[in-house]
């Protein structure tokens, strides 16, 4: 299958789907949704230039690394963590859980009521529901340390037209934005049909074709676990690390339940493939 992706057989995106199935992500499980990168960096501009080097994120290094003070901040906390209270890791939270996937896809049933039901009955607050991909960027790659960090916009938006608010809440954020259609950076022209393509295109791009490998590394392979990921700024608790704890091993069933209800509320690192 690699050398299908080196020959161009093979799109980058149906190379990253394959990946997927071999860790074990499916749609079928919202705690292991497929996981794709962001690829873009470039959320103000009018025109998208795939050919700007600078139009994309650093796909060598984890979202939390994506600015120098924000990966010192984050290596910080790893270094300080006391040890006897908490466990040793950069990041407390996960790229891809139940509720990251179904806030993502809100607009759209089933996710709607799968929120709905993960939030207790009520959709969340507005403030804190997905309403703009460029906050939503800027969040997860410069601006929120306790952010969960998203992969990307969940693989169903790589091909759907997902934009479109079919719910029409009407709700309202406390700066008086009301919560409609999900903002789309300028040069998607208001058509979610067209941010798709533009995306597309970009994950098929020269620069993300030459790069790509380097955030595989980092989700699914040797960057992924162990003195390669803390070195590479992407570690997270060690409950998230599903395959690499065994189970069966924890007599004390308060210990495990708490582990599997953690799990399954925070999310799974793949598994290494």
């Amino acid at each position: 299958c690699f050398l299908s992706l080196q020959k161009r057989e093979i799109s980058n995106f149906d190379y990253l789907m394959y990946l997927n199935t071999l860790a074990g992500r499916s749609y079928n499980d919202y705690m292991q949704y497929p996981v794709f990168p962001w690829v873009l960096a470039d959320y103000h501009s009018e025109t998208l230039n795939l050919t700007n080097p600078h139009t994309f994120r650093d796909l060598s290094k984890p979202m939390g690394a994506q600015t120098v003070e924000r990966k010192h901040k984050f290596i910080q906390r790893f270094n300080e963590v006391e040890k006897n209270l908490s466990a040793q890791c950069h990041y407390c939270t996960h790229y891809s859980s139940a509720i990251i996937v179904a806030s993502y896809l809100v607009r759209m049933e089933p996710f709607t009521q799968t929120f709905c039901s993960l939030q207790g009955g009520s959709f969340d607050v507005a403030d804190r529901m997905f309403h703009s991909v460029k906050s939503t960027w800027e969040s997860a790659s410069r601006d929120n340390m306790s952010d969960g960090m998203p992969s990307l916009l969940p693989t169903a938006n790589w091909f759907l037209p997902l934009r479109s608010n079919t719910q029409q809440f009407s709700r309202c954020m406390q700066d008086g934005t009301v919560l409609g259609d999900v903002q789309l950076p300028p040069w998607a022209d208001g058509d979610p049909h067209k941010f798709i393509l533009l995306h597309r295109q970009a994950l098929e791009s020269d620069y993300v074709s030459a790069h790509l490998h380097r955030w595989i590394d980092l989700i699914f392979g040797h960057k992924q676990y162990g003195s390669a990921a803390v070195e590479a700024v992407n570690t997270y608790h060690p409950y998230f690390y599903g395959d690499k704890m065994d189970l069966n091993n924890i007599k004390d069933p308060l210990i495990k339940s708490t582990i599997l209800g953690f799990i399954s509320n925070f999310g799974q690192i793949p598994k290494q493939v």
